[in-house]
């Protein structure tokens, strides 16, 4: 979940809240939508505060250099491979 999950929950909240007019009688469609509403709200909270812990947290950048202790030997490069024989005629 995240801020696009609030912003989703919120959205259909404000829309079954202030939108629909149908009249449901087993449900309260505007207290559905509040519901949805403060579920947006406590996601989007719920996220920023992770945010901005996760920010304040410090990072400790390890580099490990490795040298070697003697220069290495240039090595010649390998042969050219003899050319294929030809075949017998």
């Amino acid at each position: 979940m995240g801020i696009g999950t609030g912003i989703f929950l919120i959205t259909l909240g404000a829309i079954l809240t202030f939108a629909v007019r149908a009249n449901v009688w087993w449900l309260d469609l505007r207290a559905v939508g509040w519901v949805l509403i403060l579920a947006g709200v406590a996601v989007l909270a719920t996220t920023m505060w992770y945010w901005q812990d996760r920010k304040k947290r410090a990072r400790t950048l390890i580099v490990e250099e490795n040298r070697l202790s003697h220069p290495t030997a240039m090595m010649p490069p390998p042969p050219d491979p003899p050319p294929p024989s030809a075949p017998p005629t």
